[in-house]
């Protein structure tokens, strides 16, 4: 479709929705080629970085949200919690995720909507979730209600840069990028052309901190990754 289509589709929560269960479920087999492929190959050092800020401890109980083929919730596992539980929307995310380690515990599960207690989860972590949910408020609201007191909650994702010069580069270059890519490898530049398209409409690195500030976590900060054109999210349950 038009990139000016893909506008329209996804600027309303139904829209994306639908729109998004298809992508992932599209991509899915290519996700993790890209995600290297477009942060120059250093995913995965972003994903151990994230972890590390989790201080994961055997006495926590770990959700990875969003979990994709499972990069996080590996890199937790390391830590030996007491409980590490991936979910994903995508039904074939999770089948890879588990084809990598059949040991893994993934499932299948809307972000808007957890199957969990509320207070059951000490470190939610999720890496290029909150992006991409239709509703960005309820989603912060659902893993503060999973959350223990004192949990934690670490997000690593695109940044949408204040400075107007550095956005517009930044999101043609992702925009050609994308464009290139889901033509060579789906015959259709909207596929990847996605990902410039939801940071436009996302509040960014400040907004999201603002975000989690209004729902009740303290200690919330931004660390900067590739030059602050993407940020891990920290914050604490109060």
């Amino acid at each position: 479709m038009p990139g000016g289509d893909l506008r329209t589709t996804i600027a309303t929560p139904a829209g994306k929705q639908r729109y998004v269960r298809r992508l992932f479920a599209t991509i899915a087999d290519r996700y993790d080629f890209i995600t290297r492929f477009l942060s120059f190959g250093q995913d995965r050092r972003w994903k151990r970085q994230l972890v590390s800020l989790a201080a994961v401890r055997p006495s926590d109980r770990v959700l990875d949200l969003a979990c994709g083929t499972g990069d996080i919730l590996f890199e937790a596992l390391r830590f030996r919690p007491r409980r590490a539980v991936g979910l994903d929307l995508t039904l074939r995310m999770v089948q890879i995720a588990h084809r990598r380690d059949a040991r893994a515990v993934v499932c299948v599960g809307d972000m808007l909507a957890l199957p969990f207690n509320s207070g059951d989860v000490d470190v939610v972590t999720t890496g290029y979730g909150l992006r991409n949910v239709p509703h960005l408020d309820v989603a912060i609201r659902e893993i503060h209600r999973v959350l223990a007191p004192g949990g934690r909650i670490l997000s690593l994702d695109f940044n949408r840069p204040d400075n107007r010069v550095v956005r517009a580069v930044y999101l043609a270059y992702l925009t050609v990028v994308g464009s290139f890519l889901g033509l060579a490898l789906h015959r259709d530049p909207d596929t990847y052309r996605y990902i410039p398209e939801s940071i436009r409409n996302y509040p960014g690195a400040n907004g999201v901190a603002r975000m989690l500030d209004e729902q009740g976590f303290i200690g919330v900060r931004i660390v900067p990754v590739l030059f602050g054109l993407m940020a891990i999210h920290v914050g604490t349950k109060r």
